[in-house]
């Protein structure tokens, strides 16, 4: 097992455990952990003043420490007391699978750390995004239940074809532009490529528009009043830059409302406008207002045509709750109804989530065909029939009939069984001998294979996935590495172990070592480097060494003008510093 299991993440289905990676706590160095140290010093001495009051409250409940790295299993143990738990996995994962990980109470968090280089923002998932963004917000029981809500439905969205290749092209983005050996013609190839799929996106899927929600919302949103907004979203939280950018007047405030459905963004840009939701209970109101339009509730030829377009495995369920799940290549319509369903390959059918026996994929290899709706002349639909009404309409066993739907589809074929629900409603009629027809076609014919029509006057819902997660094979996901990280020099080894000596002597576990060996090491051989000679600013204002103090500052300052764009975060950093000595 790649990971370390509790309560909650034993519930979780099979095909969303092989997103799972180990976490591999020893691959962090020394900068890696300084790195997480910088964002959250400066992030909590900025975020208290300026982010809801969730999330410094949330950052204690939570157990993450602003001074190391996150442990994900010490972190399991703390949130479990919430009912949530947290998982490792490799960057960005499809997002219906995102989703459906919110649905069970679990956080995917991206284990990877973003390098010194970016260390503002990255594109790319990293823990920094994900344990110190998303996670203590979730302390806060109304957040946290939208979050799970959220999931719950997000991963029922239905895709079009084009978003799996805009999340491919998205992913691959992240991983080369944290990557310190990518070309930035390779850069800009990739978000040119990202440009021309999101202006050929044609209409958006309901799984981009509810991944717009969770933009504008989990990662990028703001609480609170237009005027006086405070941060909550979990990509500003995460981001020591766009937290300050986010709030001055070069940033539109827009009150929250279903419309952020149908505001797109771009991920490798600071976000021109942001949407701020009165309050957490506001932001499930507009979760439930969006889940109305969604095939999931309205069903209907529509539905199933989000499906045919999607090409993925979907389901539909029918108004007697009969749920057949495959790939749906086509549907006949009539009047603005489906009044026939044709599924290609493997189908299952099932009756609330649950598989019904003898009628697995095994079963239905070869696809599925059902008409849909009344029988023509009858107004009452055999789903309503009493077992007296079906006999005098003579649909019972051994009868040799001939059924014209609305429509005009028929079925001629001898009755062999029904198959019911507990309530005793009838789900299947199986015939056999059987012919479908259509308007002269033949849909389905056999003298040997037995045919199974479901019953149902209408389509009331239509989603993404399967309706029993057992009936299909889902595990196709396999795990890789997400970050490229830098082939290791011996030069880049050696100043990796002058931070973990820094690191050592802060924590007083090594007392013994020359901090102005140190010192003079980094200026000589490693003159770029500004955060360690932070750190040990940090120690000699701490240890009262005023004269080695302003040596560092001498020194950073000629970073600073040498690499002006470095110049606020070594400000930043000496302010901590200075700061937290008055305090």
């Amino acid at each position: 097992m790649a990971y370390e299991s509790n309560s909650i993440l034993d519930k979780l289905p099979k095909h969303l455990k092989q997103y799972i990676k180990p976490q591999n706590y020893e691959d962090y160095t020394a900068i890696d952990q300084a790195v997480w140290r910088y964002v959250m010093r400066k992030n909590v001495d900025y975020l208290s003043k300026v982010a809801h009051t969730s999330y410094v409250d949330g950052l204690k409940k939570t157990g993450i420490s602003i001074d190391h790295i996150p442990n994900m299993y010490g972190m399991n143990r703390i949130l479990k007391d919430l009912g949530w738990a947290a998982v490792a996995v490799d960057g960005f994962i499809p997002p219906s699978a995102f989703m459906e990980f919110q649905a069970y109470n679990v956080l995917v968090i991206a284990s990877d750390i973003r390098q010194l280089g970016h260390i503002e923002y990255t594109p790319a998932p990293d823990i920094i995004h994900e344990g110190a963004g998303h996670a203590p917000i979730i302390a806060n029981p109304e957040y946290a239940e939208y979050l799970r809500r959220f999931g719950e439905i997000g991963c029922k969205a239905i895709s079009s074809a084009k978003d799996f290749e805009l999340y491919k092209a998205v992913r691959h983005l992240s991983i080369i532009k944290e990557a310190s050996e990518s070309s930035k013609n390779s850069i800009d190839k990739a978000e040119a490529y990202i440009a021309r799929l999101q202006q050929n996106m044609g209409e958006p899927s309901e799984m981009a528009l509810i991944r717009n929600l969770h933009w504008w919302t989990v990662e990028y949103g703001l609480i609170g009043t237009v005027k006086n907004p405070k941060i909550y979203g979990a990509g500003l939280l995460s981001s020591i830059g766009e937290s300050t950018w986010c709030l001055t007047d070069k940033v539109k405030k827009i009150p929250y409302s279903i419309e952020a459905a149908h505001t797109s963004f771009d991920i490798t840009q600071p976000q021109p406008q942001l949407f701020v939701t009165p309050d957490f209970a506001y932001l499930s109101q507009v979760l439930e207002e969006f889940a109305n339009t969604m095939a999931l509730r309205t069903g209907g030829l529509k539905g199933v045509q989000k499906l045919i377009d999607s090409k993925e495995l979907g389901t539909v369920e029918l108004s007697t709750g009969l749920q057949i799940s495959g790939n749906f290549v086509e549907v006949i319509a009539h009047e603005g109804k489906p009044i026939y369903l044709q599924t290609y390959g493997e189908t299952a059918l099932s009756y609330r989530e649950k598989e019904l026996v003898g009628h697995g994929k095994l079963n239905h290899s070869n696809g599925f065909g059902t008409p849909i709706g009344k029988l023509k002349g009858i107004n009452l639909a055999i789903e309503d029939m009493s077992p007296r009404d079906l006999k005098a309409y003579n649909i019972f066993e051994g009868e040799e009939v001939s059924l014209e739907f609305e429509g005009g589809v028929r079925i001629m074929g001898k009755i062999i069984t029904g198959t019911r629900n507990l309530q005793g409603k009838i789900l299947l009629i199986t015939f056999e001998n059987c012919t479908v027809t259509y308007q002269g076609d033949i849909l389905f014919e056999s003298r040997q294979n037995l045919y199974n029509m479901a019953i149902g006057r209408e389509i009331v819902s239509a989603f993404n996935g399967p309706a029993d997660l057992e009936s299909f094979d889902l595990i196709t996901h396999t795990v890789s590495s997400t970050t490229l990280r830098p082939q290791i020099s011996n030069e880049l080894r050696k100043l990796e172990q002058y931070y973990e000596q820094v690191r050592l002597y802060r924590e007083g576990k090594n007392k013994t070592i020359s901090r102005n060996k140190v010192f003079k090491e980094l200026r000589e051989n490693y003159p770029e480097d500004w955060l360690l000679s932070a750190e040990l600013y940090e120690l000699a204002k701490t240890n009262g060494d005023m004269a080695f103090a302003q040596e560092i500052i001498i020194h950073l300052e000629s970073i600073k003008q040498n690499d002006p764009k470095v110049g606020h975060l070594i400000d930043d950093g000496l302010g901590l510093v200075d700061k937290s000595l008055i305090l």
